[in-house]
């Protein structure tokens, strides 16, 4: 009798990544709240800043990053919560496939969530805030792309470790929040540069950061997170 073929790291991760993704397709009550959320964020800042336009154009990347924040709390809860509710992560963990699948499908797919997020989130600040792209769609693109990849990999394994507590949605912001506070300073920089301008070429140096935080946090995740899913 032959043996059955071990499953690709990959391929597994494809597989999880897909049934995350359909899931959410075809319910989209999580993309839902969270489009709801981010923009009664950004409203709630205009709201407290007032009439000024220029405090509000100043300090607009900031407002984007911690309304992308404040839904990444929600979007990162719900991600482990379905798990937990249908015992799917159980069923996972007895399936013959490597769990660090299940953190690199978690985080991509939490990434994408908060990417299309942001990117639905732009176009409103841009007019909400009255600010000007002066760099370009590819710089905010790649800031984009890095600062939700750098919001998902600790969330997920964060995510992963309160869902088994009683009062995790308290638990997860405190343990994300003060872990996430480089990544988010770079984030809300490196969007104000692209909306401003970068005279004195600053912006490769906030791209750095976040690409070694990247770094250090998806290895760190792909490393422990078959500890972290341990009973």
């Amino acid at each position: 009798m032959r043996k059955p073929r071990p499953i690709s790291l990959l391929k597994t991760v494809g597989v999880l990544l897909a049934k995350d993704l359909l899931i959410e397709w075809r319910t989209r009550a999580r993309l839902n709240a969270l489009i709801f959320f981010a923009l009664a964020t950004l409203l709630l800042f205009s709201f407290a800043v007032g009439p000024d336009t220029k405090v509000l154009a100043r300090n607009a990347g900031g407002y984007l990053w911690l309304a992308l924040l404040f839904a990444s709390v929600l979007a990162l809860g719900e991600s482990f919560r379905v798990e937990q509710e249908n015992l799917t992560l159980d069923g996972l963990r007895l399936a013959p496939a490597d769990a660090r699948a299940i953190f690199l499908s978690k985080a991509l797919g939490n990434a994408l969530l908060l990417i299309l997020l942001g990117a639905l989130l732009i176009p409103v600040m841009v007019a909400l805030y009255a600010v000007n792209v002066s760099m370009g769609v590819g710089a905010f693109a790649t800031t984009l792309v890095l600062g939700c990849m750098a919001i998902s990999a600790p969330g997920t394994v964060y995510s992963a470790i309160a869902s088994n507590a009683r009062a995790r949605d308290v638990l997860l912001p405190l343990l994300l929040f003060p872990l996430i506070i480089p990544a988010l300073l770079a984030a809300a920089k490196a969007t104000s540069l692209v909306l401003q301008g970068d005279p004195m070429n600053q912006l490769g140096s906030w791209y750095g950061l976040l690409f070694g935080f990247n770094l250090i946090y998806w290895g760190l995740g792909f490393v422990l997170f078959p500890r972290v899913i341990e009973d």
